[in-house]
Formats: C-alpha cells, sequence, structure tokens
C-alpha cells in the first residue's frame, strides 16, 4: 500500500506489528466477588464527558452500556456483531457495519488501513479477550486497544472500545467504580503504553475491590 505526500501511515499496522511483541505486566489481584456487574464508574464517565453537549447521545450510550453488561452477564463472546448491536444504540441506527474506508483519528494524525482481511484479524483479536494463559488486566487492556486501532466502525469507536473493556470485565464479575484515570491518548505504536494501561486497569480492579461495596452503588 502506497500514501500520498504527507499522508499519515498506517497505525493499524503499526499496532498490529507490536500486539504479539508486548511485555504484558504480571497481576496477582484479588478475584472478584459474586455478584451482577455494576456499571457505576462507566456510567459516571458518560455523563461527565458527554451529558451537557450531547444529552440523547448520552443517553443512548447508556443504554448500549446497559445491553453490554446484561451481555456480560449471560458470558457471552465478544464479537464484531454483538459490538455492532450496541453500537446501534450509540449511533441510533438500524444496521452497524464493520467501515468500508479507511479511518482516521487525532485530528488525522493516525490512519487505520483497510485490507480484505482486516474485520477476520479484528474478528481473531476480540476472541482473544478470553485467552486463559493472560492475566484480567492486560487482556482487557489488549482488547480496549484493538478496538481503538481497529477503529470498525464508522463512527463512535471511542465510546466502543470503552464499552469493550467494561464488557470484558464485567464478564469475569469485575466492578470498576472509577473509570476516568484511563482517559488518556493512546498511540498504536506505543508498547510501553499499553504495558502501563494494564498495570493501571489492575490498579483500579484491586482499588474497586478493597472499597466498601455501598461506594459502588447507583
Amino acid at each position: 500500500m502506497t500514501f500520498g505526500p504527507g499522508q499519515p501511515k498506517d497505525s493499524l499496522a503499526d499496532w498490529l506489528r507490536i500486539r504479539t511483541k508486548i511485555s504484558w505486566p504480571s497481576w496477582h489481584g484479588a478475584r472478584p466477588g459474586s455478584g451482577a456487574p455494576a456499571s457505576d464508574g462507566f456510567r459516571h464517565l458518560f455523563l461527565a464527558t458527554r451529558d451537557g453537549r450531547d444529552s440523547e447521545g448520552t443517553a443512548r450510550v447508556l443504554t448500549a452500556l446497559d445491553v453490554a453488561f446484561a451481555d456480560a452477564e449471560q458470558g457471552r463472546p465478544l464479537t464484531l456483531a454483538l459490538m455492532a448491536k450496541w453500537q446501534q444504540s450509540v449511533l441510533d441506527r438500524g444496521l452497524v457495519r464493520f467501515r468500508t474506508l479507511p479511518a482516521f483519528a487525532k485530528g488525522g494524525r493516525e490512519r487505520y488501513g483497510l485490507a480484505p482481511t482486516t474485520q477476520a484479524q479484528f474478528e481473531r483479536c476480540l476472541s482473544e479477550s478470553s485467552q486463559p494463559d493472560l492475566n484480567l488486566p492486560s487482556r482487557t487492556a489488549r482488547t480496549y486497544l484493538d478496538v481503538l486501532f481497529f477503529h470498525p466502525f464508522e463512527d463512535g469507536n471511542a465510546r466502543a472500545a470503552m464499552l469493550a473493556l467494561a464488557f470484558v470485565l464485567a464478564r469475569e464479575g469485575v466492578l470498576l467504580d472509577q473509570v476516568h484515570p484511563l482517559q488518556t491518548t493512546r498511540w498504536a505504536d506505543d508498547a510501553e503504553g499499553a504495558a502501563d494501561l494494564a498495570v493501571l486497569l489492575g490498579i483500579l480492579i484491586t482499588a474497586a475491590e478493597r472499597r466498601p461495596s455501598h461506594a459502588r452503588q447507583s
């Protein structure tokens, strides 16, 4: 694939190049307690960052979050079809499919290419969200970054990535009451940043488990 003058390189290719080489951190956190996952931390994030400028869009993403948590409680596998169902609520569309053109983000500084195999690669990456030989924070971080850098949908990919992150944790009964620390710019070629995200998720998981249960209630 060739690029025109000034066109950014393929950040998806950068991510796929480093994805299998990341030194994921070890984690020995407490295992989650029983009970249905709570969406408080994610709900608060969406309300705090979106509600003032797009109340209707916020309501839609909260509906998608509820659906994602219900799917997690049923132990569903993470698939493109499942994410597309959530994205129908997020975007208020009857049909959502994998993008058909290259995508751009960060003001055009990142470009995510498209090849005949891109959708199938994304599906395989999503299936690894339940990989048994990688700890939960690292699997969750990797899935979140997969969604960001595959950029599977025409719109709403940041929200899709956060929904996927919430789902992977909730599927294993993990509750997060703080999500705001996750909100920072991520770059496709930053292996250390990916590992740092896993460390941060481990800290947030452990901290949430140590707080009184009433702190997670709506």
